[in-house]
């Protein structure tokens, strides 16, 4: 694996691959890679010559200080798990590498995606996110890139963005990797103590039951409401919000009899959780 830090090596070297006729599948990270970021790799293996990750921990998609902080950071275990996961070019810059004229001015505005769900418990959050992978596509020029659905709102807010500046790559969206207990993948997993950890497969558990009560022809309201009671029977935890949404995370209409999000926001302890489910009633 060839690992990356400055932006102007990586596109020279991205440029000679393009040439030779090498397809390239990009996979943008923040780093403590887990099993979820493996298999975006894997997904991306299958279809290209050439497998690019980046691991940068994009300030400006964070909303409080202290979260940016306590973001896990260990580039050596990052390097060496993408290298074992098959990875042909790793990307790593410094803050100052990808933002070299300080904080940027010229920002991508995640508009009206961007302000609901996550948007609106975190600020600022999608713009930070639609600015940092618009400039990571400019850089690798990828094929396709990689995202996977646990962060369902972000896929969506790429894909629109994707489309509505026509940049020339496919957003492959790839299903959420859990573990044993139904908890999705997330490098803020490392942040539970034991007792919280067992209490947040609680999240999963109000997605399920959500899914059931959609399944049994419960109205939208009731389903919400299951998702929420379930969250709140659990002491350690601590309902942020929970949702049903369309694929596009428009208010469903009327009967719950297309295919929807279920959408589940909780902190356990000081760590906050996201998790999402596909229904098709």
């Amino acid at each position: 694996m060839r690992a990356i830090v400055a932006s102007g090596e990586l596109v020279a070297a991205l440029r000679a691959e393009r040439c030779a006729g090498a397809s390239i599948g990009f996979v943008p990270t923040m780093g403590a890679l887990h099993a979820g970021h493996t298999a975006l790799v894997e997904a991306a293996r299958q279809r290209h010559d050439l497998v690019v990750v980046s691991i940068f921990v994009n300030p400006l998609q964070f909303d409080r200080a202290d979260d940016l902080e306590r973001y896990p950071r260990d580039l050596g275990r990052d390097l060496d798990a993408a290298a074992g996961a098959g990875v042909d070019v790793c990307f790593a810059p410094s803050t100052d590498e990808m933002y070299p004229c300080g904080e940027p001015v010229v920002r991508v505005c995640a508009g009206a995606l961007g302000a609901v769900l996550e948007g609106a418990s975190r600020p600022g959050h999608f713009d930070g996110v639609a600015t940092v992978v618009s400039k990571l596509l400019a850089l690798v020029s990828p094929d396709a890139a990689y995202f996977g659905e646990k962060d369902y709102q972000q896929l969506v807010v790429v894909r629109r963005m994707v489309a509505d500046l026509s940049l020339p790559v496919e957003v492959v969206g790839c299903p959420t990797v859990r573990e044993r207990d139904g908890l999705a993948m997330s490098s803020r997993n490392s942040r539970l103590a034991p007792e919280e950890r067992r209490a947040a497969t609680v999240v999963h558990r109000a997605l399920q039951a959500g899914r059931d009560a959609v399944i049994a022809g419960s109205p939208l309201d009731e389903v919400i409401a299951t998702m929420a009671r379930t969250v709140g029977e659990e002491p350690r935890a601590s309902l942020d919000y929970a949702r049903v949404v369309t694929p596009q995370l428009g208010v469903p209409q009327g009967p719950l009899s297309r295919p929807l999000r279920l959408l589940v926001a909780a902190w356990v302890g000081q760590v906050r959780l996201i998790d999402n489910l596909e229904v098709v009633p």
